[in-house]
């Protein structure tokens, strides 16, 4: 008997694993795949998914494994503005390098030292549901639990076993995403990991991105016009070689390809992220053009947003409709980020009409408003996202920043004291004010107010609140 099943040991599995571990849930989670695959995709880190990690204590490990580079701020469609977050209050004002394998390996280490059993080569196939939870076959196991959570990825399983509807738009092209080492380079070639749009170069009808990881390592993203191949169909040697002879020239040779795939632009996303006692998270749920580095970064927050919840219901500390408050908040989030990657695709369009161009330059000039780059870099960090939650004060369902992110490494709710105004017997957490932060906060798990005042608060609302009675 397990707690909690997850299906998929992606980004977004491994951290709902370990909220839902942290607070003492028995977690099993069962991945399709023998081995974690050593590729570079999902390789950024937000500033908003930084803060997150950071508060659980994973940041520092991963800041660790980070590829080298000068600070360079996000990017909108590949124009070469870059976005500077430094106006959000962010100590993480800068995306974070790191390839997906190494995030894997980190969120990973934490589960298991937390308890959570991973069993690889393990397929979830068939899942039963009753009124009192699930059963799933996963391998040659049947596994009983009153929760399963799908992280299986864009193709999921879980997914089509179920019958959910994946409802949107496909896809406009394929691409290829490979690792690769350059035995030679032109000077076309970036020397240094910097912002996207100097690592981005069409010639004719043919695109590359190539990222420099050190050591002759690079990350290859790249397409060519024309008879695209089917996304299923094994992507070659000479294919990467010939766009890389393409738009670097003749001295540009391809030495090794260590790994490489076809990823498309379809925009899809479920119409709700529960279906009875199946929940879904990451690619499961929603997916995107890879504009801007957003998709791994939405599931991590989708599973901080599900994890201290399903929590606080397994222990009893809040009632079953908590849950459903995950798809209230998170369906409208990915549904804004799938609007905004949208938008993207006509600027990033490796084959741009001539109006096209001509937009390009009148929106990179906007681009350097500072109130337009502002507003685009909340959008695409994730800072500037927030919950529309029960409450009168304006911080209220907003990110707080300014406090010690040692204080939620428990994943628990923290109710902090900056003006000396509550009561002893509430618990509070008394920390020196903080400039913007009002007299007293009950910060969730996830780092967004729940309840805020800055004098006279209402102590009622508060013992009341659903957030408080989680604290202890």
């Amino acid at each position: 008997m397990i707690e909690v099943i997850v299906a998929g040991a992606g980004p977004t599995g491994l951290a709902l694993a370990c909220e839902l571990a942290l607070a003492g849930v028995e977690v099993l989670v069962a991945e399709r795949l023998p081995d974690r695959i050593k590729q570079t995709k999902g390789g950024t880190i937000q500033p908003r998914v930084q803060e997150l990690l950071e508060l659980r204590g994973l940041l520092e490990p991963m800041q660790a494994r980070a590829v080298s580079r000068e600070p360079a701020g996000g990017h909108f469609a590949l124009l070469p503005v870059p976005l500077d977050c430094t106006a959000w209050d962010t100590a993480h004002p800068y995306p974070l390098a790191i390839p997906q394998w190494e995030i894997e390996e980190v969120l990973e280490e934490r589960a298991t030292a937390l308890g959570v059993k991973v069993l690889r080569e393990t397929e979830v196939t068939a899942v039963e549901q009753s009124d009192d939870g699930v059963v799933a076959t996963a391998g040659d196991r049947r596994i009983e639990a009153p929760y399963l959570v799908a992280c299986d990825g864009a193709h999921s399983t879980v997914r089509k076993l179920l019958g959910v509807p994946f409802s949107g738009r496909p896809g406009t092209y394929t691409a290829v995403l490979a690792d690769v080492r350059l035995s030679s380079v032109s000077d076309l070639v970036p020397k240094a990991l910097g912002h996207i749009s100097t690592m981005t170069r069409e010639v004719d009808d043919c695109w590359v991105m190539l990222v420099p990881l050190g050591g002759g390592h690079y990350r290859f993203t790249g397409g060519a016009a024309g008879a695209e191949p089917a996304k299923d169909s094994p992507v070659t040697f000479e294919e990467i070689a010939e766009m890389l002879r393409i738009v670097y020239g003749e001295q540009t040779v391809l030495d090794t390809v260590d790994n490489a795939s076809r990823f498309g632009d379809a925009t899809r996303q479920i119409d709700s992220y529960r279906v009875g006692n199946v929940f879904f998270a990451g690619d499961a749920a929603h997916i995107h053009p890879p504009f801007g580095g957003q998709g791994l970064n939405l599931g991590v927050q989708d599973a901080f947003n599900l994890g201290w919840k399903m929590a606080a219901v397994l222990r009893g500390r809040a009632a079953t409709d908590l849950l459903d408050t995950y798809h209230a908040e998170r369906h409208p989030a990915g549904a804004w980020v799938l609007h905004i990657t949208q938008a993207q695709r006509v600027f990033a369009d490796p084959r741009p009409s001539a109006d096209v161009i001509e937009l390009r330059k009148v929106f990179t000039d906007l681009m350097r408003l500072p109130e337009a780059n502002r507003h685009l870099a909340g959008l695409m960090s994730g800072l500037s996202h927030s919950y529309d939650l029960p409450g009168d004060h304006p911080l209220v369902g907003h990110r707080v920043a300014g406090l010690d992110p040692s204080l939620f490494l428990a994943g628990r709710p923290v109710l902090v004291d900056l003006a000396g105004m509550l009561p002893d017997d509430l618990g509070a957490t008394r920390v020196e004010p903080v400039d913007g932060l009002p007299g007293a906060i009950l910060v969730r798990p996830d780092g967004y107010a729940a309840w805020a005042a800055d004098t006279d608060p209402d102590l009622d609302a508060l013992v009341g609140h659903p957030c408080w009675s989680l604290m202890g």
